[in-house]
């Protein structure tokens, strides 16, 4: 008995180490990264945690599931996790171990950034302010100081991924970490300090043991076994350093970030399908959009400086969690056409063979399967082209996938996935508002710095707050000639940035320089643009500012100054903190001089070395009025008494949530600059009275994409709209509070929800429809056009429908010279009322062929209510 019982023991015990031992494995080898010894194809996107709501998460990442990605990816972010030395936060939006649950949940897998530099437009390129003052620092070089901080916080990140399993190898989503970040340029500016550095980064990372690869993008020189990777809008041409290791990228990039005085970019879905067929087809096997969702710098998040509080960056599913159509439907077809083809994908390096002189065919021919990529690289002309005996239609600039080296069952500039307009709609009624005016700083304040000349603005607020107050006495004698001329004397101020306001004996001093040069008004699908050429910086009724380019500004203007004793008070404002850049450590923000008048009897009079007094921050921060506590201190005025148009006022208003649960915005377009809040929650930083200087067209797909290719917004605010999260607000007594700097109308700012307004399709004639079609199905592959509403719309009303030869693009159709008479039936047959609905587009349906020698396509457009 006794035996029996220690030989089932000893077998359970062998049994429960067998099963010990059977742990998830990642590896890779030259054609993939290999998750529990498979090879996989992955489509990957970017959704940064503290970028939306938790409560927006689930929604997120299931769209990115339904999307078809394989993987969420994210930075994650120093400065907001340890605010100081120590001290650390990971809740609310940083709460990083439920967001990589929640991706887990999903079924998805992660890939960790943990940098911790991440540059992503955001402040300080995710660096804790205080790293700055850490004694012998330089950041990302070869230095102690840095490095055991670096380590520090690395180590933390990891032990906190390890503690909640969430490494593959302990059965978590995390397949992948990263480590510095785009790192290869400053090595190359650095040299020898650059190398040792980037050495010491791969080892020490290595050395922590997750279990997973690690990568670094942008670093041609990673040393093994960490993997280099690519960044950029294309990467079909890059290659690892060690052939053994996989062909991936990082960042591909959906469009482009928003700067306050720019037009805001964006990139066609033709293009980054393109540009993703062609890294597949060249033996890529990773591929990650940066951003799939970008959202929101909520608020003093965002760097640059001078980046917008919106992170849209075009991306598949819009700042609001909205799906951006038809960028999100293509590139779900994409993924999908992709994944038939994942099997011979994996097993084999692909043969190409020429077509002609701009096209080609990747061929990949396996046991597994068969699977080939026909390309058409010229950007201005389709071609016919004969494969295995087959003809096809390659539009220009595009690539049609063949999961079975015969049938096309995807283009990547044929969008079959259908669009949609979004529209901002008002919520609820006007606001009822109530102003304080925020008081001039003076050296008689209690809570003053004096100092002997002038001192950097980080250096004294430790970007506590986006400003400080500079203040000085300058004294004028009686008998200065300008007193009797009337000539006042010229106040120059340099500044490092990044906007100054000025007052001289607590009045705003100045009048607009602003200068535009060779102004051309355009009319355009009914759209107003203006293009306009700035000079970087602006004085504006005694306030100047910077641009991106150059954050530096001058302030040169004729001031008012009496006889006696003046006050000069300059209230400094950062707009975020430099994200990238060799040693961006050492730039500087604030009135670093020099200061001169210059108009006076003994000539020019510099100011710098004279006593200067320093205020951190406004009297309404200190007070807090942007909260329910705070702004129940202060006396407010409405009414006929209401300030407008005036710089540096407090406003406040309540309001109730509206009913439904449709994206909201606050629309800011009277407004100058400053910020906004909702019940205590910063929403960012506004600043519509910064103009959107370029220029504006429409923009073909084709050809090779910059950020400065396709633009929009030209002459008109870069952002007016500033997405309120749903989950921020209560059923009634909402407080919103907006800082304004400049000078506004408050009572234009509205509350919007964010709707769709129509959706169309817009599908070729033989173009065939993934949603049919399966290898040897012997299923019709017809191309169908597919419309649906969000719920709890439905389509009420069919506002265009052409098959033949339509022009124009969603929301701006219009008949071409070959039109059915009955393009109009079906749709109005089958779909008014519903929720969704499909029509197959051929010639039968409309009535016949309209034009029987003209390749055509149907376009669509039906309205949501």
């Amino acid at each position: 008995m006794w035996n029996m019982l220690r030989d089932n023991r000893l077998i359970l015990l062998l049994l429960f180490s067998w099963v010990c031992s059977v742990k998830a494995s990642v590896s890779y080898d030259h054609k993939a990264i290999t998750i529990n010894g498979q090879r996989r194809i992955l489509i990957s996107g970017s959704i940064h945690y503290p970028r939306s709501t938790p409560e927006m998460w689930p929604d997120l990442i299931q769209k990115a599931k339904d999307g078809g990605l394989d993987v969420i990816q994210t930075y994650v972010f120093w400065n907001g996790h340890e605010p100081s030395p120590g001290n650390y936060y990971f809740e609310d939006r940083y709460d990083l171990v439920k967001f990589i649950k929640l991706v887990q949940q999903a079924g998805m897998y992660a890939h960790l950034r943990i940098g911790p530099y991440i540059c992503a437009e955001w402040n300080f390129g995710g660096f804790p302010v205080w790293l700055k003052y850490v004694p012998g620092i330089a950041f990302r070089t070869d230095n102690g100081p840095f490095k055991a901080a670096m380590q520090k916080f690395t180590q933390k990140i990891v032990s906190m991924m390890k503690a909640e399993k969430l490494f593959e190898t302990q059965g978590g989503p995390i397949i992948l970490s990263q480590i510095e970040n785009e790192y290869g340029p400053v090595e190359w500016e650095i040299g020898a300090p650059g190398k040792a550095f980037t050495k010491w980064a791969a080892e020490m990372a290595v050395g922590l043991n997750t279990g997973v690869p690690w990568v670094m993008c942008k670093q041609e020189d990673a040393p093994d076994p960490v993997i280099d990777t690519c960044n950029g809008f294309y990467c079909e041409n890059f290659k690892p350093n060690k052939d053994y290791k996989p062909k991936m990228w990082t960042e591909n990039w959906t469009g482009w970030y928003t700067e306050f005085g720019g037009a805001v970019p964006y990139r066609p879905v033709e293009d980054i399908a393109f540009s993703v067929a062609r890294f597949i087809q060249n033996g890529g096997s990773f591929v990650n959009y940066y951003m799939y969702h970008g959202g929101t710098n909520f608020g003093r998040t965002s760097g640059g400086p001078f980046i917008a509080t919106s992170y849209d960056y075009d991306a598949p599913i819009d700042e609001y969690g909205l799906l951006r159509e038809p960028k999100y439907g293509h590139l779900r077809d994409l993924h999908e056409a992709i994944k038939l083809c994942e099997p011979a994908l994996v097993s084999v390096d692909p043969q190409v063979t020429s077509l002609g002189g701009s096209q080609e065919a990747h061929v990949f021919k396996s046991k597994s399967g068969c699977a080939a990529f026909l390309a058409n690289y010229d950007a201005t002309s389709s071609a016919k082209v004969t494969f295995w005996n087959m003809q096809y239609d390659l539009p220009q600039w595009s690539i049609s996938i063949l999961p079975d080296c015969k049938t096309a069952v995807f283009n990547t500039a044929r969008l079959g996935a259908q669009s949609s307009q979004k529209i901002m709609m008002p919520a609820g009624s006007a606001f009822s508002w109530q102003s304080f005016i925020e008081e001039t700083a003076t050296a008689d304040d209690s809570d003053v710095i004096t100092l002997n000349g002038l001192y950097e603005q980080i250096n004294i607020t430790r970007d506590a707050t986006d400003y400080l107050w500079y203040t000085t006495d300058v004294k004028i004698d009686p008998d200065e000639g300008f007193l009797k001329n009337g000539q006042n004397p010229l106040l120059t101020i340099f500044s490092a940035g990044h906007a100054l306001h000025v007052f001289v004996n607590g009045q705003l001093s100045g009048r607009c320089y602003q200068m535009n040069f060779g102004i051309n008004l355009e009319f355009w699908d009914l759209s107003y643009e203006s293009h306009f050429f700035f000079l970087t910086s602006c004085v504006y009724a005694g306030t100047a500012y910077g641009g991106l380019d150059n954050p530096k500004l001058t302030f040169s203007n004729n001031v008012n100054l009496i006889a006696g004793i003046n006050k000069l008070s300059f209230l400094s404002a950062a707009v975020g903190l430099p994200n990238v850049g060799l040693h961006f450590e050492t730039w500087n923000a604030g009135v670093l001089g020099p200061v001169t008048l210059k108009g006076i009897n003994e000539g020019t009079r510099d100011l710098s070395g004279q006593k200067w007094s320093y205020k951190i921050g406004l009297k309404g921060e200190s007070l807090s009025l942007h909260t329910i506590s705070g702004s129940s201190s202060v006396e407010w005025v409405e009414g006929s008494s209401l300030a407008k148009q005036q710089p540096l006022i407090w406003y406040k208003s309540t309001f109730d949530a509206p009913a439904g649960n449709d994206p909201l915005a606050i629309d800011m377009w009277s407004m100058g600059k400053g910020q906004v809040w909702i019940n205590g929650q910063s929403i960012g930083r506004h600043w519509p009275g910064y103009i959107a200087r370029g220029h504006c067209d429409d923009c073909d797909y084709a050809g090779t994409y910059d950020a400065k290719k396709c633009r929009s917004k030209c002459g008109e605010p870069s952002q007016k709209w500033y997405h309120v999260p749903r989950s921020w607000l209560k059923s009634s007594g909402n407080l919103l509070v907006v800082f304004e700097e400049w000078g506004g109308d408050p009572s234009e700012i509205s509350l919007l929800k964010r709707i769709t307004g129509s959706v169309c399709a817009d599908v070729y004639e033989g173009q065939p429809s993934l949603k049919n079609w399966h290898i040897g199905s012997g299923k019709d592959t017809s191309p169908k056009a597919h419309l649906w509403c969000p719920p709890p719309q439905k389509i009420s009303k069919i506002k265009f429908a052409s098959y033949g030869l339509p022009q124009g693009r969603c929301g701006y159709f219009k008949e071409g010279s070959c039109h059915a008479h009955k393009s109009y039936n079906a749709f109005e047959r089958n779909c008014v009322g519903k929720q969704s609905c499909s029509v197959t587009v051929a010639s039968q349906v409309f009535g016949g062929d309209p034009c029987p020698a003209s390749m055509k396509k149907l376009s669509v457009e039906a309205v949501c209510s």
